[in-house]
């Protein structure tokens, strides 16, 4: 009798833990665009990433940290320079916290977040037949988006307003990256 209570106290347990942390992968689409005063245009293009998160539950409330390599692509035109396509690629780490506005149980639940992000640049390419303009290898960024969890499936919505100036030389470039992600929980 004894083991039994023991096998079952164990069971709940696991269970209360499971539902206290998640982790999973996740893979997400993003489009990157740009605030700049010194290019007379710009042009916005897509790019993926693939991450890891953990997220742990508390009642309502939630935090969850995510650590990945994601690529990003945009261009900006200069009179008398002409174009200069850019290709971004690196780590980020993005912290969260977050607020389940519709709990749904264990099949799932609407949630709003806020967070912070930080990426390294480690793979950087520019095109342009003229001149090369220096990026900032660090770019952080304020996140804010809405997600819906179904089962084991997360999927996310999120815009990452950058705060850094990656453009070393003279100019201005902050990025602004509109996120699509889906993730799956294995716990």
């Amino acid at each position: 009798m004894k083991k039994f209570f023991l096998i079952a106290f164990l069971c709940i347990c696991v269970n209360g833990f499971a539902q206290l942390l998640q982790v999973g992968p996740q893979i997400s689409t993003n489009i990157t665009s740009i605030n700049t005063n010194n290019f007379s245009s710009d042009h916005t293009n897509t790019g993926i990433g693939f991450a890891a998160f953990a997220r742990v539950n508390l009642l309502l409330f939630y935090g969850q940290a995510e650590f990945g390599y994601a690529k990003s692509n945009f261009s900006v035109y200069q009179n008398g320079v002409g174009e200069t396509e850019f290709k971004l690629g690196g780590t980020d780490a993005s912290l969260i916290a977050g607020y389940k506005l519709i709990p749904l149980g264990k099949l799932g639940n609407v949630r709003l977040f806020v967070g912070y992000n930080w990426k390294n640049y480690s793979d950087i390419s520019t095109n342009n037949g003229l001149n090369s303009i220096a990026i900032d290898k660090n770019n952080h960024s304020i996140i804010g988006g809405v997600g819906v969890d179904v089962w084991k499936l997360t999927f996310d919505v999120r815009y990452l307003a950058g705060l850094s100036d990656i453009d070393s030389s003279n100019g201005e470039i902050k990025t602004g990256v509109t996120n699509f992600s889906l993730g799956f929980k294995f716990l």
